[in-house]
């Protein structure tokens, strides 16, 4: 059941909805990446993962702490290997595989409010998304925007809200749609709807709620 304020969205607030993208819009499986960058550098994966993930490297990038040509040499010099660009998105790229039901409701939206990304990572990521997710910019066109960019990530709330000054938005007329339950807090306290994502299935269901969707 609504409360009150999205009684209002849903008699027309939300003219933006405000996509994640790894596991939202894509298929996103990190141990891919990883293993891809193992063999490449010639170590064990659980090596990889704990050098990048584990020891916060990767935060770093996500938060714009480290620059996209910082954060490349950095990454090559955690994993004990000069990791090149081309070999940095490729290994990105085997690991993400587009959601066309997602992609499908999200061109369906596109019809009625505007559609936008917000991802955590580092800017390499937008600057190369024809080659990573090239279904993406057919849809959102430049409107694909990473944490890196704003000097932050989420879900510190500051990270939404300068990203809905670039678009021009108000928070209380935005549906952020995120996997990570802690995304989803952290844009609810920016001022943002926003929906859990679990499956297309409740996702569609949240849309016609919003009446933004017909079930």
């Amino acid at each position: 059941m609504f409360g009150q304020s999205e009684r209002a969205a849903v008699t027309g607030g939300i003219k933006l909805v405000l996509f994640d993208m790894d596991n939202v819009l894509c298929d996103y499986d990190r141990g891919k990446r990883v293993a891809w960058l193992a063999k490449l550098a010639g170590a064990t994966s659980e090596f990889v993962h704990k050098a990048i993930w584990d020891s916060g490297f990767e935060l770093l990038g996500d938060s714009g702490t480290l620059d996209a040509g910082d954060y490349l040499r950095g990454f090559g010099e955690r994993i004990g290997y000069p990791l090149s660009l081309d070999e940095w998105i490729e290994a990105r790229r085997r690991s993400m595989q587009a959601d066309p039901e997602m992609l499908e409701i999200a061109g369906s939206l596109c019809k009625a409010v505007d559609i936008a990304v917000l991802t955590n990572n580092t800017t390499l990521v937008a600057d190369h998304i024809n080659m990573l997710l090239p279904e993406l910019p057919p849809l959102f066109g430049a409107r694909i925007y990473t944490s890196a960019r704003f000097k932050t990530a989420k879900p510190d709330p500051r990270c939404y809200r300068l990203c809905l000054s670039e678009l021009d938005v108000r928070p209380e007329n935005v549906l952020f749609v995120d996997d990570l339950v802690a995304n989803v807090a952290g844009a609810r306290e920016a001022g943002l709807f926003a929906h859990h994502h679990t499956s297309v299935e409740t996702f569609r269901l949240a849309l016609s709620e919003y009446g933004l969707l017909h079930a």
